[in-house]
C-alpha cells in the first residue's frame, strides 16, 4: 500500500476535477509528500495542493487492502491544512465573542435563561413591611448573582488592572483597604472590594481590591519644602592665609 502512490495520486486528481476540470485537476496535484499507516490495512498518502488560496494545504487520500492478494482501494480522498496553511478561526458561539467594548447605546444583550451568574431571586411576598426589607438588602429583582457569577466576579476584579499585582499597587505606599476614599461593596464582597470615591485617583469610580493601592492613599500627608529642586550651600566668601617665605 506504501507502493499505491499513483492510485492515491489518480483519486485525489478525480477527487479536484470536478471543481478544475481536468487539465487543470492533474496541476492540481503537486510532488507526493509521504505516506503514513494507519492501521495494518490502510495508509494515508499525502500530496502538496498546487491550487490558487491554499498554499500550505495537502491533498490526503487513504488507500486499504484486506489482505496481501487482495486489491489495493481508494477509501477517501480530502484537501486537509497543513501547519502554514491560512485557515479561518476556530468558530465561537455568539456570547463569547461579544465583547464589553462591543455594546453600543441602544444595543440589547440578553442573558441566557440557564446562565450559571445568576440564580432567581425575591420576587415579593406581597407585605409591604418584607418587601421593603427584601429591597434594602438587595432582593426583590427577578434574578440575583449566583454564587458561581460572584465568585467570577472576584476572579476578574483580582486579575484585572485594580487587583493587588497591578504595578500601580505594587508601588504604592498603602493599600485600598486602610484607605479613607474606599467604599465597601455590600454582601459577601464587602470585605474585598470597594469602590474608589478618590477623585485624584486613576481609579476613581472603579472597583477595587483592597489590596491594590495607589499614590493617592487617604495617609498620604503633604511634606513642607520647595517645589523647585535647592542645591546645598556652598560658602566660598572666606579668605585662608597661607604663610609665604622670602624669596618665594
Amino acid at each position: 500500500m506504501f507502493a499505491a502512490v499513483d492510485l492515491a495520486r489518480a483519486a485525489a486528481v478525480d477527487e479536484s476535477a470536478g471543481e478544475l476540470g481536468d487539465r487543470a485537476a492533474s496541476a492540481a496535484v503537486g510532488v507526493h509528500l509521504g505516506a503514513s499507516a494507519e492501521d495494518d490495512g490502510s495508509v494515508t498518502h499525502s500530496f502538496a495542493a498546487e491550487l490558487p488560496g491554499y498554499r500550505g494545504w495537502r491533498w490526503a487520500v487513504t488507500v486499504a487492502s484486506a489482505g496481501s492478494d487482495e486489491p489495493v482501494t481508494v477509501s477517501e480522498s480530502v484537501l486537509l491544512p497543513g501547519d502554514t496553511a491560512l485557515v479561518a478561526p476556530q468558530w465561537l458561539p455568539w456570547d463569547q465573542r461579544v465583547r464589553p467594548e462591543d455594546l453600543r447605546p441602544g444595543d440589547l444583550l440578553p442573558s441566557s435563561p440557564d446562565d450559571l451568574r445568576l440564580v432567581p431571586g425575591y420576587t415579593g411576598s406581597g407585605d409591604p413591611d418584607v418587601d421593603a426589607l427584601a429591597r434594602e438588602v438587595g432582593l426583590g429583582r427577578e434574578r440575583v448573582l449566583s454564587p458561581q457569577g460572584r465568585a467570577a466576579a472576584a476572579e476578574r476584579w483580582l486579575d484585572g488592572e485594580h487587583g493587588p499585582d497591578a504595578e500601580l499597587a505594587r508601588a504604592a505606599p498603602a493599600s485600598c483597604g486602610t484607605c479613607g476614599f474606599r467604599v465597601p461593596l455590600a454582601g459577601a464582597l464587602r470585605g474585598a472590594f470597594g469602590v474608589c470615591a478618590n477623585s485624584s485617583s486613576p481609579a476613581d469610580a472603579w472597583v477595587v481590591a483592597v489590596g491594590f493601592g495607589c499614590g493617592a492613599h487617604s495617609s498620604v500627608a503633604e511634606t513642607a519644602g520647595s517645589p523647585v529642586h535647592v542645591s546645598a550651600l556652598v560658602y566660598d566668601d572666606g579668605v585662608d592665609l597661607e604663610p609665604v617665605g622670602p624669596g618665594s
